[in-house]
């Protein structure tokens, strides 16, 4: 049933208590942070579907909400734990129960700092599904700086009409609903209810099921998520968009729909976009596979910030302008809606349990723009695009560090972007063009069979081991050394050369003396030739006055290339 909202009155709001103790030691981030090592608690549930209703006030910058938790739990229950963000007030708390919504006393719920804690009428035990509803309201976060440090957005289009959009990846979900926000829990299935004034247009994740008109001249949109989802990808994009829509076949012979939400004052610019979308979609199916999200939708929303990976409604925020992320210069593309495309391969299809993995997004998703250039203008334009990314590299912290992280802190150093796509360039030279390309399309479908899937059972978690051990499967390599090194300490290879008048040593050196027998092309008088470099060097003939120019073509992650 598309309900509209509860009546939400913030001012009798239950007298929570706050308390700062707790059974066990719940998630240690700072309060505008995501992910960490899961509490006891919110680690015995595990998601399967929210039913969040959502109605946004653009005058007084305010929103009432109500939000139906369904889990299913492993591991005995005392206490259901959720996230939301102080500045959010708790109003009503319920149980479902056969049914009927029984509603809990104050008791049984407190505050404590930025999370619900719900005492059931007796513990949970493994094998239940449970439901518990919370109602809510207030003035969530604005965001400061977004997409980067996130929340909502009451913004105007040119023209003037609001525009509001959410964007919360390194904040977190709660920061403007009740979730368990933590990256390793998708529900399997979600419905979003999002009311608003008229004439403002609601665009959210999945397929729209219905609009429903209210006396109050509100409407409200109800989306539905066939999938599963992130909840750092639950998004809401609301303006008088005006939809740009067509369909799509599938290289797996469906058809699904693709809708562009454009402000109207972008129409026309919307159009052209609109066509390159299509060509966008093209390649990502060519070479990773179909369109994951084929049962619900390929959806591009206008927004006022850059730009997020929002499942099925990427958040477009480049202004039409192709040089958006290419320090000016006109590739041809929009290559920042190229990025969050690879998004729904890389970080919605296939998503990391922890943000320790996070460059199986980033990595990935940037890795596909040298890849589109030379795709569309050739093998140098695809190296011109390495180089720069290269530059960008700062080898401070590990890629994929063997601990447990947040959201900010992945972020902080880690290279994630561009050493995670040199990873990719250094593995494509050294398993070689067909192997790679295998790699990557089983990286994202682990079989042709995967590809045909479309009910939810296409998604996965991964994490950089299962990575390397595909990687390892289709090199039929132990790449142990690759991935230890690139992957699990922060520093690079450094390869050295000396001469005499007959011959060249070429060795590796290596942080802490790590394994790293990686081949090199090295170019003598203009000919180009591979050579083994064994861990006490390789050893070739030549004279001292041929011209030796190592990894000529720039193909290996090392110090002094590119830096």
């Amino acid at each position: 049933m598309t309900h509209p909202l509860r009546s939400i009155h913030i001012g009798v709001v239950l007298a929570l208590l706050l308390s700062l103790s707790s059974p066990s030691q719940a998630q240690s981030t700072t309060p505008y942070d995501s992910g960490g090592e899961l509490s006891v608690e919110q680690a015995s549930y595990d998601v399967l579907h929210y039913d969040l209703s959502i109605s946004l006030d653009p005058t007084t910058q305010t929103v009432e909400g109500e939000v139906v938790v369904t889990a299913s739990v492993h591991a005995p229950l005392s206490w259901f734990v959720l996230d939301l963000d102080p500045l959010l007030t708790v109003s009503t708390v319920w149980q479902v129960w056969k049914g009927d919504e029984v509603r809990l006393p104050k008791e049984q719920v407190e505050i404590r700092g930025g999370q619900i804690w719900i005492r059931p009428f007796r513990t949970h035990q493994p094998g239940e599904t449970i439901s518990y509803g919370v109602a809510y309201g207030g003035s969530p976060r604005i965001a400061p700086n977004p997409p980067w440090d996130g929340g909502i957005q009451w913004e105007k289009t040119p023209s003037g009409a609001d525009w509001i959009a959410t964007s919360c990846q390194t904040v977190g979900a709660d920061v403007w609903w009740p979730v368990k926000d933590h990256v390793s829990d998708e529900p399997a299935t979600m419905d979003i209810h999002i009311r608003v004034p008229e004439p403002l247009v609601a665009a959210s994740n999945g397929r729209l099921r219905d609009i429903e008109q209210h006396e109050d001249q509100t409407r409200t949109y109800h989306w539905h998520v066939s999938n599963p989802i992130n909840v750092y990808n639950v998004a809401l994009n609301i303006a008088p968009y005006r939809v740009i829509e067509d369909e799509m076949e599938s290289v797996a012979g469906d058809v699904y729909p693709i809708q562009f939400y454009v402000l109207p004052e972008d129409y026309e610019k919307g159009l052209d976009l609109f066509e390159e979308i299509k060509d966008h979609l093209a390649f990502y199916e060519e070479f990773v596979g179909p369109y994951p999200f084929r049962s619900d939708k390929y959806g591009v929303a206008q927004t006022p910030h850059l730009g997020m990976e929002h499942q099925t409604i990427i958040a477009y925020g480049a202004g039409f302008d192709n040089t958006s992320m290419t320090r000016g210069t006109d590739l041809g593309f929009d290559a920042l809606h190229h990025h969050e495309l690879a998004h729904e391969w890389w970080g919605n299809l296939v998503t990391n349990s922890d943000w320790s993995d996070m460059w199986l997004h980033e990595g990935f998703g940037s890795y596909m723009q040298p890849l589109y250039r030379e795709y569309l203008l050739g093998a140098d334009s695809y190296d011109e695009a390495m180089m720069q990314q290269r530059r960008g590299i700062r080898n401070t912290k590990s890629l994929a560090p063997d601990s447990i992280l947040t959201s900010q802190s992945i972020y902080a150093g880690h290279d994630i972007y561009s050493k995670g796509s040199w990873v990719l360039h250094t593995l494509r030279y050294l398993v070689g063009d067909e192997t790679f390309f295998t790699i990557l399309r089983r990286q994202a479908y682990p079989s042709p069979e995967w590809e045909t899937r479309t009910d939810g059972s296409q998604t996965r978690f991964a994490t950089s081991e299962d990575f390397q051990g595909l990687a390892e499967a289709w090199s039929k390599q132990n790449l142990s050394w690759f991935f230890d090194l690139y992957l699990r300490q922060p520093e690079v290879p450094r390869l050295s050369i000396t001469r005499d008048a007959t011959s060249a040593l070429i060795s590796w050196t290596t942080p802490d003396g790590l394994p790293f027998p990686m081949p090199i092309d090295i170019s003598i008088d203009g000919e180009i030739r591979r050579i083994d470099v064994p861990e006490r060097g390789a050893v070739i003939t030549v004279s001292e006055s041929a011209e030796l120019v190592l990894d000529p073509n720039n193909r290996v992650l090392r110090a002094g290339n590119g830096e």
